[in-house]
């Protein structure tokens, strides 16, 4: 199974996301801050990274970009996380560099598929 790491400041979200990737026998992390998250991925050898767009202190979309600009966490897939979903946000963040996105509140066919999507053993090999 894969190696998750979820940043989100939302206990209700976090909770969630944990239940329902737990569920599948994922291995989880957890970050409430994008720079504690950003931490975690340096050090871990993740499969994949949801991220909150909306969190206090840095945005998903500057942590992306941290992340995306490091060679320890540039290959990690990472999925936007977002209840602010207007007309053409999915594109907006996808073309910033997200690798998914997923709407809040959850519809959990759609965020498990999304997951498996991205980590499927054909879709992505894990980082040595």
């Amino acid at each position: 199974m894969a190696r998750i790491l979820i940043v989100e400041d939302t206990p209700g979200n976090m909770v969630l996301a944990s239940m329902l990737l737990e569920s599948k026998g994922h291995t989880l992390f957890c970050a409430e801050r994008a720079q504690p998250g950003i931490e975690i991925a340096r050090k871990e050898a993740l499969d994949l990274i949801l991220m909150d767009i909306q969190l206090p202190e840095m945005d998903g979309i500057t942590a992306l970009g941290i992340l995306k600009s490091d060679i320890r966490t540039n290959a990690i897939p990472v999925v936007a996380l977002t209840a602010h979903a207007m007309k053409g946000d999915r594109e907006r963040l996808l073309a910033s560099g997200f690798d998914g996105y997923i709407e809040k509140p959850f519809d959990f066919v759609h965020f498990l598929a999304e997951v498996e999507r991205l980590t499927g053993s054909h879709n992505h090999q894990r980082r040595q």
